[in-house]
């Protein structure tokens, strides 16, 4: 047994299609035209799931009767969110529940495309493992939540949120501008860098495991060659369940937190 069957390429290279012809001596114009094909395959399956679970828990909703484990699964997470919102956002901002979950049903499906078996399928990859899907997902939630603080604060309230602290002498809040502007730009940043950070790693280790398969297979049949694998069975499973799961969350938490604080200075506005 070799690693190339199981691994054919290291981790960080994707397969890229061009979409629109631009000619290469066209500066910068060609990183726009090309596609990761294995994280829209990898994205585009991780959607369809999703999709399909929520549509699923939907059809299967009862008001009559003791709720099934479905329901009840479901109803745990939907009170859980709900409350995070209502003490790190706010009362009136109910729309944040279904985008909270929504990014953390769908984290945690594209996380666990890594149970798939390397080899039989070689475009499906854990999706969050490119950077272009995590900061993707991030600008999305950072620009509904800069459109959201808009909303409360108005456009001067908006502006005024980058002078904080609010309670400081007027040099200092000037002073405080440009810090409070990379604070803010820096979310988006630090939201897909740790998620594409962890699932990377995990990739990368999954890869190195397998190179060690590879080499194992031309020594006896002892030590090495049966921890191995089953070094292989329990990263993937710590890696996927675990780590998977705890960045979803993560995720999903932080999006909530990033709308509070887009609500940031709504009393002294006021």
């Amino acid at each position: 047994m070799t690693a190339a069957p199981l691994l054919n390429e290291t981790p960080g290279t994707h397969p890229a299609i061009d979409i629109c012809g631009a000619p290469p001596q066209v500066p910068g114009l060609m990183d726009f035209c090309h596609l990761n094909l294995d994280t829209v395959i990898s994205s585009g399956v991780a959607i369809f799931l999703t999709l399909a679970i929520a549509f699923l828990v939907r059809q299967r909703l009862s008001s009559a009767g003791p709720p099934g484990r479905l329901q009840l699964a479901f109803e745990l997470a939907i009170n859980y969110v709900r409350q995070q919102v209502h003490e790190l956002a706010a009362e009136d901002a109910a729309f944040v529940v279904p985008l909270a979950m929504t990014i953390a049903l769908y984290i945690l499906i594209a996380n666990y495309l890594e149970f798939f078996p390397l080899g039989i399928f070689p475009n499906l990859v854990p999706a969050n493992a490119d950077w272009n899907q995590t900061l993707a997902m991030a600008l999305v939630v950072f620009f509904w939540t800069q459109g959201y603080s808009i909303k409360v604060l108005g456009l001067g309230g908006f502006l005024r949120k980058f002078t904080k602290p609010f309670d400081g002498a007027l040099w200092m809040r000037i002073l405080f501008i440009p810090l409070n502007i990379i604070e803010e730009v820096a979310k988006p940043l630090s939201l897909s860098l740790r998620l594409f950070g962890n699932i990377f790693a995990g990739v990368v280790m999954v890869f190195l495991i397998v190179l060690l398969l590879g080499q194992c297979s031309a020594l006896p049949v002892v030590g090495p060659i049966a921890i191995a694998p089953a070094t292989l069975a329990v990263w993937k499973g710590f890696d996927v369940l675990f780590i998977g799961a705890i960045q979803a969350f993560i995720f999903m938490l932080l999006t909530i937190v990033y709308f509070g604080q887009a609500r940031e200075g709504l009393d002294e506005h006021h």
